[in-house]
């Protein structure tokens, strides 16, 4: 609910960009569960149409949109008589994330994601965003648009919502460094050469949390932890050395805030993405979700290590890539998508996918854009630049 000038409340009204994805289908399982509170004004998918047409009707959307152009006659046909309009293609999307809704959730995996955030930040809306790749691609210009209209980011990755949670906005002077955690994904005990063998279906299958398969994969390598110190130093404003990354299994404690009196504080909760959207969605209040409540007794043991810089050299290239600056960022998001998809489609094998990474970031200059199209020439010049490398492995 939206407290109005006079007093009242009304619905709070919410777009979902990528409902029918992980994130975005735990989002419509939160604004289901109240449906008096919320009023629906988009959904997108990228190309499931019949998931994507049953969230609208059931949520009563206004719009539906498919990002995929090939797939609009049967969203039209799916929608026919419901009065939900139906729409596809990458500006229809952008569309969807203009319209007047109070809160937009960014759901739509990698770069894809970058114009319809940008469409929903220039309006000044509160932008719950679980892509961290648009901040890891055009951070410092983002950052810019955010401040120049006067739009939120809310962070929905389970670390940043932590720290968010826990960081001293009114005093930053006072915190001394940030601590991401990482599960370790399915091969925190494996040595490389175990790791050479696995098959996408051993690599999506993550110990602890409910993920899309790019996300998945990203956790197996270690390169999501990489892209969450870049989103963290653009959206708090941290430098890279003072972001540190502790391996911790359990995934109870999510992120933690050190401060320089020695106090530490952390967020805790059971591996659950509901919560970290829930905090978004309602924010600055709260709200219950269906999420296991924590109970440390039962979780007895919490344990933590320092991650594997040799078994995981992702968490590497990301600093690098961050240090250089410029494009590198860029480049690094955008070649490890395209890594990411070729070990999925079987054409490379695990450890390749950092290897691909690391010949871009060495092939490409790291120049950097003065503006968004600079950013989406030095992401298409990376994703040139990584295919040719897949296709030679």
């Amino acid at each position: 609910m939206v407290v109005t000038q006079d007093g009242g409340r009304e619905p709070r009204r919410v777009t979902i960009l990528g409902s029918t994805g992980s994130v975005g289908t735990q989002t419509i399982d939160l604004v289901a569960r109240d449906p008096g509170a919320f009023a629906v004004e988009a959904l997108t998918a990228n190309r499931n149409v019949a998931l994507l047409a049953r969230q609208a009707r059931e949520l009563g959307a206004k719009l539906a949109v498919v990002a995929d152009p090939a797939a609009y006659a049967d969203l039209r046909d799916a929608l026919a008589g419901t009065g939900i309009r139906a729409a596809a293609g990458a500006e229809a999307v952008a569309e969807a994330a203009s319209l007047p809704a109070d809160w937009v959730m960014a759901a739509i995996v990698g770069a894809a994601g970058l114009e319809p955030v940008l469409a929903a930040v220039r309006r000044g809306a509160t932008v719950a965003f679980a892509n961290k790749e648009v901040l890891v691609c055009a951070g410092c210009l983002m950052m810019e648009e955010v401040r120049r209209h006067g739009a939120t980011l809310l962070p929905v990755d389970s670390e940043h919502s932590a720290i968010w949670q826990c960081f001293d906005f009114a005093r930053p002077g006072g915190i001394r460094r940030l601590v991401l955690t990482a599960s370790g994904g399915p091969f925190r005990t494996h040595d490389r050469a175990f790791m050479a063998t696995v098959t996408p279906e051993q690599a999506v299958r993550h110990p602890t949390w409910d993920m899309g398969a790019k996300i998945s994969i990203d956790s197996a390598t270690m390169m999501n932890k990489g892209l969450e110190i870049i989103e963290a130093h653009f959206l708090f404003d941290v430098p890279e050395e003072r972001i540190d990354v502790l391996v911790h299994p359990q995934s109870v404690v999510h992120s933690l805030v050190e401060y320089v009196d020695g106090s530490v504080l952390a967020q805790l909760g059971t591996p659950d993405m509901r919560t970290p959207i829930a905090y978004t969605l309602a924010w600055p209040e709260r709200i219950a979700t269906p999420a296991e409540r924590l109970d440390l007794a039962k979780a007895g043991t919490l344990t933590f290590e320092a991650p594997d810089p040799e078994r995981f050299p992702a968490l590497r290239l990301a600093r690098a890539a961050l240090q250089s600056g410029g494009g590198a960022p860029t480049i690094l998001s955008a070649a490890n998508e395209v890594a990411v998809q070729a070990f999925l489609d079987r054409r490379i094998g695990f450890l390749d996918i950092e290897r691909v990474v690391e010949d871009t970031l060495a092939e490409l200059p790291h120049h950097a854009p003065s503006d968004l199209e600079g950013v989406r020439r030095i992401d298409a010049e990376a994703r040139r630049c990584a295919t040719g490398l897949t296709a030679g492995r």
